[in-house]
């Protein structure tokens, strides 16, 4: 019964704070005309990719606009500065808990000082809409969006720590979440089509599908059979529960973010930029042009590529299998091993990326197919979070209960 009771407080205190979250959204910074404001960039194709991940916080300017995005690019930046300076790298693998910690406390600062330079950045952007636009309106602004910025991040890690899930994550998803009845909306029921229920039940049908192939790509892993010296003492035959597993999607949702957010630039650059020859080529590359989708799919590969060789480095998964004692069938330890990584990790980046290209497409192909737009906001991006939250979040509830039930059978 206490085990249940606990999950159920768990459950209701990550709810809490997330309504909580969800609330300062519409809490408007001062002094800005609102209404002006969201009608100049309802179309801005860069404010309407930012506010996928902080549940319509840049339309609105409230307090919570930076959401959590602060704190998620510090710890992108973290993941790249422990592969590349050997003084936090040796911080992460040698010192333990007391290394993380220190890590953890150095993101925190990064991202202090990543939201007061959003905030900055922003409250110069909205000058045109302000009332009355002086240093002191800055300052004001500045110190609003920081600190619900900090405050954001503050119930992130109690989500983490004391609710269900990862609390960053489960953040973006609710805000992803928020948006979903709002672009429905807007495709089905603002909109005259012929024959919308048929379009409807199509896009449903294609929807479904795209959240199996996401499932897939979430989930897929190669398996590759490891042996010990352990092992060979007691029998020849291969234990099938010894295993290396490598995923399909090292990246997971980060290189179609990352390529995304590099779409979203030529749209937002014809917007600012006079030159007829340039706008000419920036028109290639923006949604309806020639060469959108091959760049689309270029930038999905190479993120893939780029985001695979820092989260996962076969010389590390090499030292680490000898230190324990074991190898694969077959490959001899050292660069052979590695070698053989290397290929494998490559051959499944690939296809992972082409996966991805896949679940990008399919948008494209719902819009032509049935007319509708404004489907892009359910794209690939937001379905391959929604998915991958979803799924560690249900296996760290099931992990929870696991974990309760060994201790009361322990005591």
């Amino acid at each position: 019964m206490s085990q249940k009771s606990d999950l159920r407080n768990r459950i209701i205190f990550t709810l809490f704070l997330l309504v909580l979250a969800r609330l300062g959204i519409f809490i408007p910074v001062p002094g800005i005309d609102h209404d002006a404001f969201y009608a100049s960039v309802e179309k801005n194709t860069l404010v309407n990719f930012l506010n996928i991940f902080s549940g319509g916080g840049f339309s609105t300017i409230g307090i919570f606009a930076l959401g959590i995005v602060p704190y998620i690019n510090s710890s992108i930046v973290m993941q790249l500065l422990t592969k590349i300076v050997p003084n936090l790298e040796k911080l992460q693998k040698e010192e333990g808990e007391l290394g993380r910690q220190k890590i953890t406390q150095i993101t925190r600062y990064l991202a202090l000082g990543w939201a007061t330079l959003q905030s900055g950045a922003i409250s110069i952007w909205v000058k045109p809409y302000v009332f009355n636009w002086n240093f002191a309106f800055v300052c004001e602004s500045v110190l609003a969006l920081t600190a619900g910025s900090m405050i954001i991040m503050w119930l992130s890690e109690l989500i983490t720590e004391k609710g269900i899930g990862n609390g960053a994550s489960l953040l973006i998803f609710q805000n992803i979440v928020s948006g979903l009845p709002k672009n429905f909306t807007q495709s089905f029921f603002d909109a005259s089509y012929s024959n919308a229920s048929l379009k409807f039940g199509l896009f449903i049908a294609i929807f479904l599908l795209m959240i199996i192939i996401t499932i897939c790509v979430q989930e897929g892993t190669r398996r590759i059979k490891i042996i010990s010296a352990r092992q060979l003492g007691k029998s020849s035959i291969l234990d099938p529960n010894s295993y290396l597993p490598l995923k399909l999607n090292q990246g997971g949702v980060m290189p179609i973010v990352f390529a995304s957010a590099s779409m979203a630039l030529p749209s937002y650059l014809t917007q600012i930029i006079q030159n007829k020859t340039l706008l000419q080529i920036l028109y290639l590359f923006c949604p309806n042009g020639s060469l959108y989708l091959l760049l689309y799919c270029a930038l999905i590969l190479f993120f893939s590529y780029f985001y695979t060789s820092i989260v996962m480095n076969p010389e590390d998964i090499a030292i680490n299998l000898k230190k324990m004692g074991a190898s694969i069938p077959n490959i001899r330890p050292g660069q052979a091993t590695i070698d053989y990584l290397q290929v494998i990790l490559n051959r499944l980046t690939f296809l992972g990326a082409s996966f991805l290209f896949t679940v990008a497409l399919i948008p494209f192909i719902i819009e032509k197919v049935t007319q509708i737009q404004n489907l892009r906001g359910l794209g690939a991006t937001s379905l391959l979070i929604l998915v991958g939250v979803a799924i560690d979040t249900a296996k760290q509830i099931q992990t929870y209960v696991i974990s309760k039930k060994y201790d009361s059978m322990t005591k």
